[in-house]
């Protein structure tokens, strides 16, 4: 740890709180390949004073208008627009995606905060009249209470998003657990949230490692947990909070795959590869990562892909290069190691990013765009996420088999067709065991008002995240039966009521 370099800290009852855990966790810049900062590890203490401090202030907000809720949200998201390219910035910094990446991830959450706007329309109960004589039946939705959320690296400013404005819009508030590696948006955001008239308390962020995490697990006071990562540590989430008696969304790992029939057109296939395999550095869980290639377009594939593969530009992404580097040094290591291990396994290194040159320091952590060809479905290249700029090519004969291959995986996060006929692409969505599907779209991540989620080992408990899945998750519902024998009177008042 470099003691002379700034601490970020947590943000309880909306201010920065310096920790007193005495521990902190380097964070790189990941185009640099130097520590430019730390972040807090919060201790039990620290856990405990964030929660409290949410659980403090959800009397007050759950209590607060719908009309006053909605007009701190509609705040938030102008400020948020108006100040996007100073948080791509910050993402940048820290995460290491170029400007353009990172402006886009921004763009995409907003998506959810303008879901979030509309919410009055989404938290709507039921009403039956009469359905005994004199007596009424109706529905209200209601906030949890604490709502805990634990979030990725990959995506630090869209994942909190894809879940705390739904979570405030419903009247619960929240603590977020951002991953410690790049710590910043989240504290960025917490002052973007005071700025638009958010309570203290509402929104509250807790750095951390896994005693954080299991922190949030087992508080009581925490009614929920949403959470975005790796699949053994999405099965840990599950199973443990579920244990404590928690509502759980878990969103696990992903092996995307891409099946191309021989009626597609190639050129959009090969841009489609390209942008899906290496965007983000193929850090994030919808990336293509394997195209499922049916003979025999395979080796014209493998031309355009390559073709445009050599004019794409590795470097810091502050200069206006197409990729960036991964988040750490131990993380480029790994994905590296599966370009070695496919060359053991038989399969044909067609581009290979380890002899990348740079536009950035030497000290980055590089490994530029790799395309492995006839990959075998038995290495661990194929079985395993590699969550880098890794894209592996498998040959079949047929869709039959194309299908076959797909449906057998463990996971089931995001898959796409790329075919000319309506009747395959039909057949395909119907067919395949896959949660989000693309048809001549490389990367299905559905818009704020659809849900996101995968299948199988890509998805755990029952609720996907954002649209009205969203919404469900961070309420519960009350069913009122009622009868009045009197009507009242509330008096005279010709104005409009207002909050």
């Amino acid at each position: 740890m470099s003691t002379d370099l700034p601490v970020v800290p947590h943000w309880i009852d909306g201010a920065e709180r310096p920790s007193t855990s005495g521990r902190t966790s380097p964070v790189y810049d990941p185009a640099l390949g130097v520590v430019t900062k730390n972040v807090a590890l919060a201790d039990q203490a620290e856990i405990d004073a964030a929660v409290a401090s949410a659980a403090a202030a959800f009397p007050g907000w759950r209590d607060t208008s719908i009309s006053k809720r909605q007009s701190i949200l509609f705040a938030f998201r102008e400020l948020l627009v108006a100040r996007k390219q100073e948080l791509a910035e910050i993402l940048t910094s820290e995460h290491g995606k170029v400007i353009s990446d990172a402006l886009g991830e921004i763009a995409r959450g907003i998506e959810i905060v303008d879901l979030a706007c509309g919410f009055p329309q989404l938290m709507k109960g039921e009403y039956s009249e009469n359905v005994s004589t004199g007596v009424d039946v109706y529905s209200l939705r209601q906030p949890l209470g604490v709502v805990g959320i634990i979030s990725p690296f990959n995506f630090p400013a869209m994942v909190p998003m894809w879940f705390y404005p739904l979570a405030i819009a419903a009247g619960n508030t929240v603590v977020l657990k951002p991953s410690e590696k790049d710590p910043s948006a989240s504290n960025w955001i917490g002052a973007l949230w005071k700025e638009a008239g958010l309570p203290d308390g509402v929104y509250t962020v807790l750095h951390g490692d896994k005693v954080a995490v299991d922190g949030l697990l087992e508080h009581p006071d925490v009614r929920s947990i949403s959470f975005v990562g790796s699949t053994p540590i999405a099965r840990y989430i599950y199973e443990n909070a579920a244990k404590a008696g928690k509502r759980v969304q878990a969103l696990g790992g992903a092996k995307n795959h891409m099946l191309v029939l021989p009626d597609a057109d190639l050129d959009l296939v090969a841009d489609s590869a390209v942008n899906a395999g290496f965007g983000s550095a193929g850090e994030r869980c919808m990336a293509i990562s394997v195209v499922v290639a049916v003979e025999p377009v395979a080796d014209a594939l493998i031309a355009k892909v390559s073709e445009r593969m050599a004019g794409l530009r590795t470097g810091d992404g502050r200069r206006g290069c197409d990729m960036g580097p991964l988040i750490t040094r131990e993380h480029r290591d790994k994905v590296a190691s599966y370009i070695e291990l496919a060359e053991g396994d038989g399969a044909s290194v067609v581009v290979d990013g380890r002899g990348v040159e740079p536009d950035g320091e030497a000290d980055g952590f590089w490994l530029g765009p790799t395309l492995i060809d006839r990959v075998p479905t038995t290495s661990r290249v194929y079985t395993e996420e590699i969550f880098g700029p890794v894209l592996s090519v498998v040959r079949v004969h047929s869709y039959e088999e194309g299908l076959a291959l797909i449906n057998s995986g463990a996971f089931g996060n995001g898959t796409a067709i790329f075919t000319n006929d309506g009747g395959a692409a039909r057949r395909f969505q119907n067919e395949v065991q896959v949660g989000m599907i693309g048809i001549n779209v490389p990367i299905p991540v559905p818009v704020g008002y659809h849900s996101f989620g995968g299948w199988k080992q890509s998805l755990f408990g029952d609720s996907k995240a954002y649209g009205v899945h969203g919404f469900d998750f961070f309420t519960q519902e009350k069913a009122v039966t009622s009868r009045w024998l009197d009507p009242s009177h509330g008096g005279i008042n010709l104005g409009f009521p207002q909050n």
